[in-house]
């Protein structure tokens, strides 16, 4: 048997086993999401994603394969795109901010995927469910360890830092599993900003607290009072956005 996280082709062009997995896990995500897993047949996904059922089996061994590589897709996609969002942004608690920020948007570009990582985690086989949970718990660590460094500062007060951690985590998410319903509220700056007042600021310290009002007077981000949230901040460069906002 392979390895928990080997995912094995047939095909050994590696730029072409990315492109036509790329295919079929989106296909495979549109119908998970809207049939389930169980009920969703390697031919239906073929249909989908206008691939023969035989050239599905060239990339993946079977539909645990496919499930497997999509919510990997979403769990790598947090661990390898919040750490450069962070690069350059010197105070933590602006860190801080830009990884939910961060986090958020990511959700936000993996709406279905992300409500699927939560319905069908519990059908992979038991090896990758901990494969799962592992990287989970990486990325949860990143967010763990902005709220340290804001509490060795001086700028948030003790806090149990992996409860937080998963509140934010959860916030997260959130948009993607509650988004009829926020996303019918708020737009993705504005749901991130109304995130940063009551998960955040609420144990920022004196001091901490005037570090987020100075990052949103500069970058018109985070919650800005009497104005809407940019919905692309841009703490990292030290200065205000320059003069165009990006509406979502």
């Amino acid at each position: 048997m392979s390895a928990a996280g080997d995912v094995l082709a047939q095909v050994s062009d590696p730029r072409l086993v990315e492109e036509r997995r790329g295919q079929i896990v989106r296909a495979a995500v549109k119908l998970f999401s809207e049939e389930g897993y169980y009920t969703t047949t390697i031919q239906q996904i073929a249909r989908e994603a206008g691939v023969s059922t035989g050239l599905i089996y060239q990339y993946f061994g079977d539909k645990d394969d496919i499930l497997f590589l999509t919510l990997k897709l979403v769990l790598d996609t947090y661990e390898h795109d919040i750490p450069p969002q962070l690069e350059g942004v010197g105070h933590p608690v602006e860190r801080l901010c830009m990884a939910v920020w961060t986090y958020c948007r990511i959700v936000d570009g993996l709406l279905e995927a992300t409500v699927l990582a939560y319905r069908s985690t519990k059908t992979l086989r038991a090896d990758r469910r901990v494969l799962v949970k592992d990287a989970e718990t990486r990325t949860n660590r990143l967010i763990e360890a902005c709220i340290d460094e804001c509490i060795r500062g001086g700028h948030m007060q003790e806090v149990n830092t992996y409860l937080l951690a998963y509140q934010l985590v959860a916030f997260a998410h959130a948009w993607a599993l509650k988004h009829w319903s926020v996303g019918k509220r708020y737009a993705l700056a504005e749901y991130v900003a109304e995130g940063i007042r009551l998960l955040v600021e609420p144990f920022l310290t004196a001091k901490g607290r005037r570090v987020l009002d100075a990052m949103r007077a500069r970058t018109d981000s985070f919650g800005s009072v009497g104005r809407k949230a940019s919905s692309r901040p841009e703490v990292a460069k030290g200065r205000a956005p320059a003069g165009r906002k990006r509406t979502k």
